[in-house]
């Protein structure tokens, strides 16, 4: 079932919650500038295996508000902590991709991991997000074609073939969002940076990243490994950036064994 939260003044998030009635809950949070419909692969299966699968819109994405302000770590974080609170969830496992993974870090530095019993971060845009480099070129792209913006990040994104109606839907998901909110993440990507929260992440956490990566370099991962005292690094050798599309069967059954 699909329903808003609200999370700030004026500011509602949209949920998709799968199988409320599972057994174990896991906490979806998308990469930029995509929705929770980039985990569609998650969903069509974990549901059937008696999981509890919650997908959240970040404000500006998605189906979600679109307001001008609220796009730093601290305000994304505090966003999610306001879905936690409304649905009670409790003992969960929290799964951020990319930027979603910057996100997942500083809800648990912030809020003391209020609610999550482990930790996924999938090619998480973490402890950097963007060089300024990176940052420049899709700013520039973002206030001035979008679309253009877009599909290059489409290019990029996969290490194994994807056909072109894959693309298409792929592409659309990421022309959703807002423009503003798109540029405001990209400004975020390249000036916070999340060195400090690492040493506070107390729970199990697992780091799962394509060595292929384009888009945040596998290097990164050994960085996140290093510095989360209780964590394991599983690399996939056939992804880029999509993991949980590109080896989803095996990015599926990681994330069960790993639950438990």
């Amino acid at each position: 079932m699909g329903y808003y939260v609200s999370v700030d003044s004026g500011v509602k998030l949209y949920v998709e919650d799968i199988n409320p009635e599972g057994g174990k809950t896991i906490v979806f949070l998308h990469g930029w500038p995509l929705s929770h419909e980039q985990f569609e692969y998650q969903f069509d299966v974990l549901p059937f295996m008696g999981y509890r699968c919650v997908g959240i819109d970040w404000r500006g994405f998605g189906k979600s508000d679109r307001p001008i302000s609220g796009y730093s770590f601290d305000r994304l974080a505090d966003d999610i902590r306001a879905v936690v609170d409304v649905l009670q969830l409790d003992h969960f496992t929290l799964v951020g991709h990319s930027t979603g993974g910057a996100i997942a870090l500083r809800y648990m530095s912030r809020h003391n991991g209020f609610g999550v019993s482990n930790l996924v971060l999938v090619d998480a845009a973490a402890p950097v997000g963007f060089t300024t480099e990176t940052a420049t070129k899709f700013l520039t792209q973002s206030l001035n074609d979008r679309p253009k913006m877009m599909q290059e990040v489409t290019d990029s994104f996969f290490f194994q073939y994807v056909t072109n109606s894959f693309s298409e839907w792929f592409f659309q998901m990421g022309l959703q969002a807002a423009g503003w909110s798109t540029a405001a993440i990209i400004r975020t990507l390249r000036d916070e940076k999340l060195y400090a929260d690492l040493p506070k992440i107390l729970v199990p956490t697992l780091i799962v990243h394509g060595v292929h990566d384009k888009v945040i370099p596998f290097a990164q991962a050994h960085e996140l490994n290093q510095a989360i005292k209780n964590s394991q690094l599983v690399p996939f050798h056939y992804s880029g950036h999509g993991p949980f599309w590109e080896e989803r069967d095996k990015f599926n059954q990681l994330l069960r064994q790993f639950i438990g």
